[in-house]
C-alpha cells in the first residue's frame, strides 16, 4: 500500500505560490494586529483597574487623615466676634497668615464689614462666590490701623471675609463685625 502524496507547501515555505504567500503575509498581519490590538486594551484594562483601585485607597487615607482641610468658619451678621490670628492660620505668600470666615449674602444687600485689633496693622478682603475679590481696605477713614470695608453685593451665595495683618510680623487677637446696612 503507497501512501499518498503529501502537500509540501506546509513543510517547505518557500514552495508557496505568490499569491498563496500573499494571503499567508496578510493572514499573519492580521494576527499581528489582532494580538498588538488584544493586547493593547488588555493592558488598557489594566491601567484601569490599577488608577480606579489606587484612587480609591487614596480617597480612603484622605478621609482617615488627621490634616486639617480648608473649611472657613461660618460669621453672622450684626454681630461681632473676637479671634486670633496665628502662624496656624492660611500662609499668604508674603510671609504673614490670613484667617477666613463664611458668610451668606444676599443679591442687593450694603454691607459694612470692620475689623480691629491692638496687636497688629489689619488688612480685609471680601470675596464673591467664585473667588473674586470684591474689595479690600487696610487702614480705615479715620487713620487708624483698623480696617472698614463696605460693599454691595450683586450675586447671592456664600462669601469669604479674609482678615490678615499688613506685612508678615502681624499676628494676635482682632474683632470683626459685619453689619448689613439698610437702603436709604
Amino acid at each position: 500500500m503507497t501512501n499518498p502524496p503529501r502537500n509540501n507547501t506546509k513543510l517547505h515555505p518557500k514552495k508557496l505560490s505568490a499569491k498563496t504567500r500573499k494571503s499567508k503575509d496578510q493572514e499573519m498581519r492580521t494576527i499581528s494586529w489582532t494580538t498588538t490590538w488584544y493586547k493593547f486594551h488588555q493592558g488598557l484594562a489594566l491601567a484601569t483597574i490599577l488608577l480606579t483601585y489606587g484612587f480609591n485607597s487614596m480617597k480612603a487615607q484622605a478621609q482617615n487623615c488627621p490634616c486639617s482641610v480648608y473649611n472657613p468658619t461660618s460669621l453672622t451678621t450684626n454681630k461681632e466676634i473676637s479671634d486670633t490670628l496665628s502662624d496656624k492660620d492660611i500662609p499668604t505668600g508674603d510671609g504673614g497668615f490670613a484667617r477666613d470666615y463664611r458668610v451668606k449674602l444676599n443679591a442687593g444687600e450694603q454691607v459694612a464689614i470692620d475689623l480691629s485689633s491692638d496687636n497688629f496693622d489689619t488688612i480685609i478682603l471680601l470675596m464673591g462666590p467664585d473667588g473674586a475679590t470684591i474689595g479690600q481696605n487696610d487702614d480705615g477713614p479715620d487713620g487708624s490701623n483698623n480696617s472698614l470695608l463696605f460693599a454691595r453685593v450683586k450675586d447671592p451665595g456664600l462669601y469669604i471675609v479674609r482678615v490678615r495683618a499688613f506685612g508678615e510680623t502681624g499676628n494676635g487677637q482682632f474683632k470683626l463685625k459685619i453689619t448689613k446696612l439698610r437702603p436709604v
